[in-house]
């Protein structure tokens, strides 16, 4: 194995720029892998050597940090971190844009000498970066302009049943305050008579990386053990305090921001009639039990991905090597 800090290594593109994948539900532990492997104070040959682009549709927006569970300042001075905080809550943050900006990412970290680390749970930001958009239609303004004023004065609830009603299959999906979602699969079939889950979906790895994929797993009773132990911590450390602050700057239940897991719970939940603490319990049982639904959702998908490769994270130390082999394997010393 070539000691990465001793040689001075000068990176050279040879087939493709080699990116490293690494994906799993929330609350796996994927921070605290890459914090031990790329950390500038790392223990590892390979610290200093990477910069992560996040690939979690949350962290990309101002102001919501507790509750997605974004990296501070601090760790992000000793390991860069990519699309977080870029956009305010009331924006629409796609996975058009997301491919966009980690394609960018990935051609300018690797040209500074650098390995470019694309690191997230959001399913469907993952599977589009690894093997490229759905043959989706675009856009139609005039269907756009009508779900918009229905949204407006329906609200998301009535959408979500008529898109159960034409496709259940994205129904099922999408959540019902998920307004940006419901908009675009309505959209998708009154433009085209066809359901979202017609329209093809690439199926070969997109040939412009050499992809290492890393799928990180726990045990279910572990996974959930620690989701309910972040979301308490998340509690403690002022997640209620952060929502409130957002809703004081003037941001609503249908921004796209508001409607992640950690927030939109404290909008589903009454408080009418009953005591502060007894409200924010509620809330902090919602937020656990739609994080374990939405890992359990993570699980399936990340098992069923055909490519990559799963570790458990008992087994640290083979994802440790299998990184450092994938790394070593594109670089050449000078």
């Amino acid at each position: 194995m070539i000691d990465f800090k001793k040689t001075g290594v000068q990176s050279e593109i040879t087939e493709g720029i080699p990116v490293l994948v690494i994906t799993a539900p929330t609350a796996t532990g994927k921070t605290e892998l890459l914090a031990d492997m790329f950390a500038s104070d790392a223990d590892s040959p390979l610290a200093g050597r990477a910069e992560i682009i996040s690939s979690d549709s949350m962290q990309v927006y101002k102001g919501l940090d507790i509750g997605t569970a974004k990296p501070d300042k601090a760790f992000c001075s000793r390991l860069p971190h990519h699309l977080i905080d870029i956009c305010s809550p009331d924006y629409q943050y796609g996975s058009g844009e997301f491919l966009s900006s980690a394609d960018s990412l990935c051609l300018d970290i690797w040209k500074r000498g650098k390995l470019p680390v694309i690191c997230g749970g959001t399913t469907f930001y993952v599977r589009n970066f690894l093997y490229g958009l759905p043959a989706v239609p675009e856009s139609n303004a005039a269907i756009r302009q009508e779900l918009e004023r229905r949204i407006k004065n329906e609200g998301s609830e009535v959408l979500w049943k008529e898109l159960s009603g034409l496709d259940p299959e994205s129904a099922a999906k999408i959540h019902v305050n998920d307004e940006y979602r419901i908009k675009r699969a309505l959209e998708v079939y009154l433009s085209t008579g066809k359901k979202r889950s017609d329209f093809s979906v690439p199926v070969r790895l997109r040939q412009e990386y050499k992809f290492c994929i890393i799928k990180l797993e726990r045990s279910r009773e572990d996974l959930y053990e620690r989701i309910n132990k972040r979301v308490d911590e998340m509690f403690s450390s002022g997640l209620p305090d952060e929502f409130f602050r957002l809703i004081s700057a003037g941001y609503k239940k249908s921004d796209p921001a508001m409607q992640a897991i950690g927030y939109r719970e404290f909008f589903m939940v009454s408080e009418e009639g009953k005591e502060k603490s007894v409200y924010l319990e509620e809330v902090k049982d919602l937020i656990k039990k739609d994080t374990r639904h939405y890992a359990k959702k993570q699980v399936s998908f990340f098992r069923n991905m055909p490519d990559g490769e799963s570790f458990p994270m008992e087994d640290l130390q083979a994802v440790r090597q299998k990184i450092l082999c994938f790394f070593s394997s594109h670089l050449e010393k000078t």
